[in-house]
C-alpha cells in the first residue's frame, strides 16, 4: 500500500500580505490590518500583522491602541480589514491549489489541505517537488508567499507548515514523525491551548515526547477518555482524519495567466473557453447545475475585477457558460483602460441536478 501524502498550504500573514501586494511601497514597513469598532480611531483589534510589525510585539487580537503604542517610533501602516478583496485573492489561489490535489479541503480563507497521495504515487520526494512548484506558482502569479507542510496525515502536515514560516517548506516522512514531534513544546499540538498546557506542565509534560511516554490511563483520568486518547494519538503522530470537502460547494472556478498582457477579446477567449470546459466538467462530475456565471480579470497593476450575470433558471449547459463569459468580457474590455494579465471563469448559485423539478411537476394530470 502506497504512503498517504498530505500537504497543508498556509498563506503567510495573509491579510497584511494582500495589502503589501496591493501597495508594494509599504512592504518594508510594519503593516497592521485592523478591525475598527468605530467608537474612536484607535478602538478595535488587530486582525493580522506582517512579520516586521510582529518583531515589535504586535499580534492578532491585541487592541489597536496597544499596537500603535508598540509601534509609536516606527513608520507603521494601519489599515482597515478589506475582506472582499482578500476573498477574491483567496478564491483564485484555492482554485490553483485544488487543481494540484487528489482530495481538497479548504479550512479557512488562507489555509487548505491537499491529499496528493495518488498524484505523487506515495513519494515524499515527489511531494517536495510538487510543493516547490505550488510555492513558485503562488509567488509568481499572485505575488504572495505561502508555507507548506508535508506529512503522512493532516496533523503532521499542519504542524510542519508552521515550522519554517514565512515562505517555508517542511517535509516529514513517516519514519521521521517521532523525531520531528518529540522535541516540540507540547503546545504545538492542535488543541493544546494555554490552560491545557499549564495542566500538562503540572503533570511534568513539557514536550510532545513527554506526552507520548505518559501513561494513557492517567491522561484519561485528567482530561477524560476522548481528549486523553486524542492527546496520546497526536503525540505519536497518529491521525486518520480524511481530507474532504467541507459543507456544500458554493462555486466552481478556474483561472489562467495569459502569456502576454492584452485587451484583445479574441486572444482572451482563446484561453477562457478551455476554462469554461474545465468548470463545466467539474460541475458534471459533481452533478450540479448553476444559475450565475462570473468572470475575473486581473490587470497589469494586479487589481482584481469581477463581473457576473444571474440566469433566469438553473442550467448545466456548457454554451450558457461560454456565451455569458464572452458577453461579460466583451463589455468589461470596453470599460477598462488597462490590459488583462489573468482571466478566470466562475459559476455559482449551484444546485444538485436531481433536485431540479420537471415541468410536469407544475402541470395537473387527469
Amino acid at each position: 500500500m502506497e504512503n498517504r501524502v498530505v500537504m497543508l498550504v498556509d498563506l503567510d500573514y495573509f491579510f497584511a500580505q494582500c495589502e503589501e501586494r496591493r501597495n508594494p511601497s509599504i512592504k518594508d514597513k510594519p503593516v497592521v490590518v485592523c478591525v475598527y469598532s468605530g467608537r474612536s480611531e484607535d478602538s478595535g483589534a488587530v486582525s493580522t500583522a506582517n512579520y516586521i510589525a510582529r518583531k515589535y510585539g504586535v499580534k492578532s487580537g491585541i487592541s489597536i491602541f496597544l499596537a500603535k503604542r508598540k509601534l509609536k517610533d516606527q513608520d507603521a501602516i494601519f489599515l482597515p480589514l478589506d475582506r472582499d478583496f482578500y476573498e477574491q485573492i483567496s478564491e483564485e489561489i484555492m482554485g490553483v491549489l485544488r487543481s494540484y490535489a487528489d482530495l481538497f479541503e479548504q479550512v479557512g480563507i488562507d489555509e487548505a489541505y491537499l491529499d496528493v497521495s495518488q498524484k505523487v504515487k506515495g513519494s515524499f520526494e515527489e511531494a517536495e517537488e510538487l510543493a516547490k512548484k505550488i510555492k513558485g506558482e503562488v509567488k509568481t502569479e499572485q505575488k504572495l508567499t505561502c508555507s507548506i507542510g508535508v506529512g503522512p496525515n493532516k496533523l503532521i502536515a499542519k504542524i510542519a507548515s508552521s515550522s519554517q514560516k514565512p515562505d517555508g517548506l517542511t517535509v516529514v516522512k513517516p519514519e521521521q514523525v517521532e523525531s520531528f514531534l518529540s522535541q516540540l513544546p507540547v503546545n504545538r499540538l492542535i488543541g493544546v491551548g494555554r490552560k491545557t498546557t499549564e495542566k500538562m506542565h503540572d503533570l511534568g509534560i513539557n514536550t510532545v515526547g513527554d506526552l507520548a511516554k505518559y501513561d494513557v490511563r492517567k491522561l484519561n483520568e485528567v482530561f477524560g477518555e476522548n481528549l486523553g486518547a486524542y492527546f496520546h494519538n497526536a503525540s505519536v503522530g497518529t491521525d486518520d482524519e480524511p481530507v474532504q470537502e467541507r459543507g456544500e460547494v458554493e462555486s466552481v472556478s478556474r483561472i489562467f495567466t495569459l502569456k502576454k498582457d492584452t485587451k484583445d477579446l479574441a486572444t482572451i477567449l482563446e484561453k477562457v473557453n478551455p476554462l469554461c470546459d474545465d468548470v463545466h466538467e467539474r460541475l458534471m462530475q459533481r452533478g450540479l447545475n448553476f444559475k450565475t456565471v462570473g468572470i475575473v480579470a486581473v490587470m497589469t497593476d494586479l487589481s482584481i475585477h469581477s463581473r457576473s450575470r444571474t440566469l433566469e433558471t438553473p442550467t448545466n449547459k456548457l454554451d450558457a457558460v461560454k456565451e455569458t463569459a464572452r458577453e461579460l468580457f466583451e463589455r468589461f474590455l470596453k470599460e477598462s483602460e488597462l490590459e488583462v494579465r489573468r482571466v478566470g471563469v466562475k459559476v455559482s448559485n449551484l444546485v444538485e441536478q436531481e433536485t431540479q423539478r420537471q415541468i410536469t411537476d407544475f402541470v395537473g394530470t387527469d
